[in-house]
């Protein structure tokens, strides 16, 4: 983190200090707030996020110990572990000083102080932040998970626990919040990582595919089987499997699977010969917990061994000032990727994007950032630039009703392009049609 992105706050019970600090840092920092009163610490720390507080060690002009600084440092450390906390005192004291470092003081500063030195300091610390916050934020080959958000902060602590252990992961949320992206950080930061990651998109295997897909088969075990192959869960040995849309497989499929978890053992089709599997298992829906319990739907045995652990993913409509980052970060990527000049972002192209809902999710605002960096005419994007997809706009249009065959035409043609991500192509193929008839029909119903 850079000293200008950096939020200070300064407590002290002089105002002459809180003055001078405030002239001096306000050009060199994102936001400097002062305070006298120390009981304040809990309120502020409510409406603010700050990265380091500059703590005075005395508050009462009688008494020079400086535990009032001690014990307001505890009170900080305990709201906030991750503020860095400078303590700052007229009275040198090298003991004292110690034990302030030994408490989780950051830094230990007199008075009256150098500018010089204080400067210094906090970028100093602005980059150990920034490192920090690096370590936190996982990445992966398919790229870096990115937020600043509250709810984000709380994801990456949980997979900081969940990551390294071995334990079956059962992740929650709405498409396009990124869970395949969760899948892999949390494969990449286990002791597996050195071990392959197979992800498997269960819920669109037919029944029959689903046996010699995960389980592998013999040669001669159907008529298309002109060699032996291996399945995902062998492929997968030692390392992690991902089962996407888990929530979407049948009852006998679910049975299937059930066995395999419980004896840790498959039998690939047209063989007697069972064969020991080592994986961790990571699972996905985007159905809620409470459907998934259904057991009409959902066998509650299996729940259970998918589900050590479950992580929900939050859908970006509740992530608040991350819509900002991620547009940021999407922009800078196309823009490299295009050839293109750096854009200027205006304040009507964030105020477009914040106030839009993003049914779609992170996955919606990338493609949507992708096409406004390739149509853009200038280096200024703007909200003229920003159009959302029209697949999302149906899918949250309650306008419409009633069943018709064109109504079910239009439906399935946006739930294929939905599924191949917009690639044309694919969907006339998936749909047996023509590139040509499709777009002709996709003209038809204003899509």
């Amino acid at each position: 983190m850079q000293l200008n992105k950096s939020k200070i706050l300064v407590l002290d019970d002089d105002n002459d200090v809180l003055i001078a600090l405030r002239l001096l840092l306000k050009s060199k920092v994102k936001e400097v707030v002062t305070e006298k009163n120390p009981n304040n610490i809990m309120s502020l720390f409510e409406k603010h996020n700050f990265d380091i507080v500059i703590l005075d060690m005395n508050f009462n002009s009688l008494v020079n110990t400086g535990n009032e600084g001690i014990f307001w440092l505890t009170k900080i450390k305990q709201i906030s572990p991750d503020t860095c906390v400078i303590l700052i005192t007229a009275y040198g004291d090298i003991d004292l000083a110690v034990r302030s470092l030994k408490e989780g003081a950051s830094d230990f500063l007199m008075k009256p102080w150098e500018n010089e030195r204080i400067i210094q300091t906090l970028k100093e610390l602005s980059d150990k932040q920034g490192k920090k916050y690096s370590s936190k934020s996982f990445k992966t080959d398919q790229g870096k998970i990115i937020g600043e958000s509250g709810v984000m902060k709380n994801v990456f602590l949980k997979l900081e626990k969940i990551a390294p252990t071995d334990a079956n992961v059962l992740l929650l949320g709405e498409n396009g919040t990124g869970k395949d992206l969760i899948a892999k950080a949390i494969h990449e930061n286990s002791l597996r990582k050195d071990k392959p990651f197979v992800k498997v998109d269960v819920g669109a295997l037919t029944t029959s595919l689903f046996e010699s897909e995960l389980f592998g088969y013999k040669k001669g075990a159907f008529t298309d089987a002109r060699e032996d192959r291996k399945g995902r869960f062998e492929t997968a040995s030692g390392g992690t499997l991902f089962l996407d849309e888990i929530g979407n497989i049948s009852l006998q499929q679910q049975a299937r699977l059930l066995t395999v978890l419980q004896n840790r053992q498959i039998t690939p089709l047209g063989s007697n010969e069972p064969i020991n599997i080592d994986i961790r298992l990571i699972c996905a829906t985007n159905l809620e917990l409470e459907v998934l319990a259904d057991q009409a739907r959902f066998r509650k045995d299996l729940i259970y061994r998918i589900n050590t652990v479950e992580l929900t993913i939050p859908p970006l409509r509740e992530r608040g000032s991350d819509v900002k980052v991620l547009a940021r970060h999407f922009t800078k990527l196309y823009t490299d990727k295009y050839f293109k000049d750096d854009f200027h972002l205006d304040k009507s192209f964030f105020e477009k994007l914040t106030n839009y809902k993003f049914p779609g999710n992170v996955r919606e605002l990338q493609y949507t950032l992708e096409r406004a960096v390739i149509m853009a005419e200038n280096q200024i994007l703007s909200a003229e630039n920003l159009m959302f997809s029209p697949i999302e706009r149906y899918h949250n249009d309650n306008s419409t009703t009633g069943v018709t065959l064109e109504s079910v035409e239009k439906n399935t043609i946006l739930k294929v392009i939905e599924k191949n991500n917009g690639n044309i192509s694919q969907s006339a193929k998936d749909l047996g049609i023509t590139r040509a008839a499709l777009y002709r029909r996709l003209h038809k119903y204003g899509l």
